[in-house]
């Protein structure tokens, strides 16, 4: 296929979502780079394997945001010192997802400006690889000093102040490292990796359900939307789609997620203001939602409605009406509390002009998901790269360009809106038709590719099957890679008092990332 000026031995693949496949040299990888950054295109994920096991060495593999839907390329390695062109110098939020390569499979990125371990934390020794294929999962390790190398400040009045990993709420553990003078923000270094779980290594050799299962639980928040794309991958891979009646309603279960993260959100937002009665309504609403959820579909959270081959539920008797109604009394308020968000002079104040990301950083940088079209970014995979419903149904994209948290709250307000609507539609159009359909075993070597717009932005699993219908390898992304690395610069010139209300505007998952 052509991608900018050039052509590349991509093909497309049969799935729910066009994914153009194929494989090139590693040393050809930076200039497919430049070419996909010249079409307008995007690095969306970064990971490796290794296929020793298979008679070769080590590969890399990236997948692509391009025009034409998802571009997935590899490039075998060799066996003994495994290396591969630096692609951070196109596509800087590659940084991280190269450095975890190194950590898990010592693969290298020849070239790169940072070579710092990203996930090691001192858990494994230095020349261990967890994700290597003769690496034993249940070997224990005695913890080493980790002496990470942050990037030091220097000059007149400059302080560095350290938050966490511990923090004083209930929520997951990363590092902020913050260079001030007085209380503006100078430099902000982001240590994570602190969740590392050792999903992907669990992965192999699992059942499709049993994967479909750990995958939904990558990032608790987002679970339909990586139970969908799990089960996108390995629907591909097996050649068998879904029912229609299922596809609907998995896009059902993803526009609930969407909102009730939102509401939270939206909520948070006003508490991290001082501005309670916003943090209570809010919270009321998505409680609400939550339990129309349980007592519809079983589950607060959805987990385990999104099976391989379909889902696990229908819609009950009286549950369209359940739905269109508790649609249209969420939007009412909604829309009360808008006005009041929009119109306090102490949120505004706030809000604007707070945590700015512009466009052209947005753009560079790779800055995804609803933080993306906060900053002027139109990409939404449900109308870019739609899977079905999405091709049935039209999706308006929200978008704002001042990129503050005012920007954001607005996209969430926005997008509140539009998957209310989208809600309806699907229960009013929902067609008839089985919910289940047996999904074949998938030959040894087979591969899929699931993407999903998740509520914080896009989410794909790629996977690859192993024998007895087993998966070999998974891997799980979450966009939260590419947006942690743009909050740094987003909070220069700020106030450490404004960094979590910043921190929140993005709502970025810890576990999502850390694998």
């Amino acid at each position: 296929m052509r991608i900018g000026d050039n052509e590349w031995p991509l093909e497309q693949r049969p799935g729910c979502t066009p994914v153009w496949r194929g494989r090139v040299p590693a040393e050809r990888l930076p200039a497919l780079a430049h070419d996909v950054r010249g079409c307008g295109g995007q690095l969306t994920a970064l990971w490796g394997s290794d296929d020793r096991h298979l008679g070769g060495g080590f590969a890399i593999h990236v997948a692509f945001g391009i025009p034409q839907g998802t571009a997935w390329v590899s490039s075998d390695l060799g066996a003994e010192a495994p290396a591969y062109p630096d692609l951070s110098a196109v596509f800087p939020q590659a940084d991280r997802m190269q450095r975890a390569a190194f950590d898990l499979l010592g693969i290298v990125a020849s070239g790169a400006v940072d070579a710092r371990r990203w996930l090691r934390h001192g858990a494994w020794p230095e020349d261990a690889w967890p994700l290597r294929r003769d690496f034993d999962a249940a070997t224990r390790f005695e913890p080493t000093l980790d002496a990470y190398p942050f990037i030091q400040v220097e000059g007149d009045g400059v302080h560095e102040i350290p938050v966490g990993p511990i923090h004083a709420g209930t929520i997951e553990p990363g590092h902020f490292r913050f260079s001030v003078i007085g209380d503006r923000i100078l430099k902000l270094e982001e240590r994570l990796g602190y969740t590392h779980k050792g999903i992907e290594k669990r992965f192999e050799g699992m059942t499709a359900e049993e994967g479909a299962r750990l995958a939904g639980r990558v990032s608790g928040d987002s679970h339909v939307a990586f139970a969908w794309a799990c089960c996108m991958a390995l629907e591909s891979a097996a050649g068998s789609p879904p029912p229609a009646r299922a596809q609907w309603l998995r896009a059902l279960f993803l526009e609930r997620e969407r909102v009730a993260n939102h509401l939270g959100d939206l909520g948070y937002l006003g508490n991290d203001v001082a501005f309670g009665i916003g943090f209570m309504q809010f919270w009321r609403l998505k409680e609400e939602w939550l339990r129309l959820n349980a007592r519809l579909f079983g589950h607060r959270y959805l987990f385990d409605r999104v099976v391989p081959g379909g889902v696990a539920c229908d819609l009950p008797a009286g549950a369209q009406a359940a739905l269109t109604d508790q649609c249209d009394v969420v939007a009412m308020h909604v829309r009360q509390l808008k006005e009041i968000y929009d119109e306090h002079a102490g949120i505004q104040d706030r809000f604007v002009a707070t945590g700015i990301v512009k466009p052209e950083l947005a753009a560079r940088l790779g800055l995804t998901g609803l933080a993306g079209r906060a900053s002027g970014q139109a990409v939404d995979a449900r109308v870019d790269a739609p899977c079905p419903p999405y091709d049935q149904v039209k999706v308006a994209i929200v978008t704002h360009d001042h990129g503050d948290v005012a920007a954001r709250a607005e996209v969430r307000f926005g997008e509140v809106f539009e998957s209310l609507r989208l809600i309806q539609e699907l229960v009013r159009r929902m067609p008839a038709g089985p919910l289940l359909a047996e999904l074949p075993t998938a030959a040894a070597g087979a591969e899929g590719l699931g993407r999903v717009e998740g509520w914080r932005g896009e989410v794909l699993v790629a996977l690859r099957m192993g024998a007895d219908g087993r998966l070999e390898r998974v891997h799980a992304h979450d966009p939260s890679w590419q947006n942690w690395p743009v909050m740094e610069p987003g909070v220069l010139g700020n106030i450490v008092p404004d960094f979590p209300l910043i921190n929140k505007s993005f709502n970025l998952s810890y576990s999502g990332q850390d694998l």
